[in-house]
């Protein structure tokens, strides 16, 4: 299959693993860009030389491009983008944050550079400082979100710029890619439906409860602190949206409620597989996710997917 974002980064498929904080390491990258795909190292919180180390493990088990996702108000960005530049990492997505200061390092290290954009404004303001493509997120997905949907950011997005806009948000089959391609998206890009591949580090109960979900199970928290988050409804959910309409009304809300609900809710979910207490991100189309597969088996089927409903379409 060709597309610009094909072409440019050397990938067989346009699908782009999402970067899935604490999760997307390099046993799931690199299965993903063996597979076709651009597997996404997700840089997140970790210090530099837990990044580095999942570089250079991924690049034992693939020699296909992938990329590292850096999240721009991680107290350790510095040493990042340092780290990034130093082991030749030739793709890099970005979120949370503007990467304009960083424009020059990456260009002169050859680094093609892919924000996630929430609006048209942040993508136009992408592509004014040089960036190769942008992925449009809409608030489908798990995780943190913005505030549009994918039906109705992608098509204004993919209008307002001339770079390759890559889909994000709601999807995790064929039906979602082509949907995303109809829209003027010329790749997508999949976090959900990655949870459950079989070479995904995350705990088994993640996993598990992934594949139950069913289509309202998800919910959003933090409003109130000005970053939303979409989850799987549980215990700790459900204790964050009552501490939001207690402090809602407050004259001055105590936001470090928040700080001290959150502390390592994360990691309680990934890695010790709490699903009570922990923060169990998903995107809405969980739903759709009913199998445990190989990244091969997941890439393979979406293109079937998508290449059975394109067929005869220009």
């Amino acid at each position: 299959m060709k597309t610009r974002i094909c072409d440019m980064l050397g990938i067989k498929y346009p699908i782009f693993q999402g970067a899935m904080a604490w999760i997307a390491d390099a046993s799931l990258a690199s299965a993903v860009s063996e597979a076709g795909g651009l597997g996404i190292i997700a840089a997140g919180n970790a210090p530099a030389e837990v990044v580095r180390e999942e570089i250079r493990k991924c690049r034992e088990l693939t020699d296909k491009p992938f990329g590292v996702n850096i999240m721009l108000l991680s107290p350790f960005v510095e040493d990042i983008v340092d780290l990034v530049c130093e082991e030749g990492v030739k793709v890099l997505t970005t979120g949370a944050g503007n990467p304009s200061k960083y424009m020059e390092r990456f260009k002169e290290n050859g680094i093609h550079l892919i924000p996630v954009v929430p609006s048209i404004a942040q993508a136009r303001k992408m592509e004014k400082i040089g960036c190769d493509a942008v992925i449009a997120e809409g608030m489908e997905s798990g995780g943190h979100i913005g505030k549009l949907t994918t039906m109705a950011l992608v098509p204004q997005v993919v209008d307002a710029v001339s770079i390759p806009v890559i889909a994000a948000g709601g999807i995790a089959d064929g039906r979602g890619m082509a949907a995303g391609f109809m829209l003027g998206a010329e790749g997508v890009q999949i976090g959900t439906r990655f949870l459950v591949a079989k070479e995904c580090t995350v705990h088994q109960n993640y996993k598990n409860r992934i594949l139950k979900a069913k289509d309202l199970d998800t919910v959003i928290t933090g409003n109130i602190t000005g970053h939303p988050v979409r989850v799987i409804k549980n215990q700790l959910a459900n204790s964050f949206l009552s501490a939001e309409k207690e402090e809602m009304g407050k004259e001055h809300p105590d936001m470090a409620r928040f700080d001290v609900l959150g502390k390592g809710a994360l990691q309680k979910a990934v890695k010790e597989g709490d699903m009570d207490h922990g923060s169990v991100m998903s995107g809405q189309i969980a739903g759709l996710v009913k199998e445990e597969q190989t990244c091969k088996e997941i890439l393979e089927d979406i293109m079937d997917g998508f290449n059975k409903l394109t067929k005869g379409l220009e």
